[in-house]
């Protein structure tokens, strides 16, 4: 037992005290940095994505299963995000089941910890796509779940444009979420959302880099004109508005696959279509990439609506002669 003689020892002994603890707090942050290969305070505006596609069913453990597999992949194949398929976890209502009635909540929160805990341990960021329950008799939200590498869910994204079939099973939501990761701005939309040029001015008002869009665009008739339309039109919106977009899908027949798109609206890399798999993308917003509406955007967003000074000009402003 200690016994101090003096005031000024004790003081002496207090910040020496103090002192050691400071250097034993760097130490560990240090080691723990180096240990597992994570910087904190990171801003590279770098980050790995993968981008995940799978079979989604109405079995949720089986839908858990594909889940655990691919992020534990994504883990060795250095990914900091693994974004998932609208409903990915839940199963989509109105193709994979007809009713929520009976729906399992209790197995879907167990299971949503579960991956909780994977994130953790495999210390990635995952978006995750599940219904959300409300209470009462209110329907539930059609969700992106952000959970962090400390396996904390940090935010919430609700499918703000749900189709007429939709809404027979969901509530729609009304915001939208920004997260960073590496100094990389993030945001999230779902499905039906590509259809609202708006909801993407919206994001770029943010400072948005990237976009994870989750889809689900599976189980259709041979024929169908969403794997057409939905990877141009998202090129469209990238490239407008200059941000990566993640785009992934469940890849049970007939699908269209998981796309990587760049901020000049190019296609980057894309999976094979009706086929799991897991596509890997590198983001850089350090990167330049061809922007033909730069000099004009803001303008455009606040309401301009041409580029340079209009004039004022008689034969300008009759318009029914040559």
């Amino acid at each position: 037992m200690i016994h101090f003689k003096s005031q000024k020892t004790r003081s002496r002994y207090g910040f020496l005290h103090i002192f050691t603890f400071f250097l034993s707090a760097v130490f560990i942050f240090i080691s723990s940095s180096l240990l597992y290969g994570q910087n904190i305070s990171d801003k590279s505006g770098k980050i790995i994505i993968a981008s995940c596609q799978f079979p989604i069913s109405d079995n949720i453990y089986e839908n858990y299963k594909w889940i655990e597999e691919q992020v534990i992949e994504s883990k060795l194949k250095k990914a900091d995000v693994v974004h998932f398929a609208e409903c990915a976890l839940s199963g989509y209502p109105g193709t994979d089941f007809q009713t929520m009635d009976g729906f399992e909540w209790d197995i879907l929160h167990a299971v949503t910890d579960s991956i909780m805990l994977l994130a953790q341990e495999m210390e990635i960021w995952i978006v995750l796509g599940s219904i959300h329950q409300l209470s009462s008799n209110n329907k539930p939200h059609n969700s992106l779940y952000v959970i962090n590498p400390e396996g904390k869910i940090i935010d919430r994204y609700d499918k703000r444009f749900c189709t007429s079939g939709d809404l027979k099973y969901f509530s729609p939501g009304d915001h939208f979420v920004n997260f960073e990761v590496n100094g990389v701005n993030c945001g999230l939309l779902i499905c039906y959302d590509i259809r609202f040029p708006e909801l993407y001015r919206e994001c770029r008002k943010t400072g948005t880099n990237l976009i994870f869009q989750s889809f689900y665009n599976a189980r259709q008739k041979k024929g169908s004109i969403h794997p057409l339309i939905m990877p141009i039109t998202s090129q469209a919106r990238a490239a407008t508005n200059y941000f990566y977009m993640s785009l992934t899908n469940s890849s049970a027949p007939e699908s269209w696959p998981c796309y990587f798109i760049t901020p000049d609206g190019l296609v980057k890399n894309k999976l094979t279509r009706n086929e799991p798999g897991i596509l890997i993308s590198e983001v850089d917003i350090n990167k330049k990439f061809y922007d033909a509406s730069a000099p004009y955007r803001k303008n455009a967003i606040s309401g301009k609506l041409n580029s340079g000074e209009t004039i004022i000009d008689e034969r300008s402003m009759n318009r029914k002669i040559h």
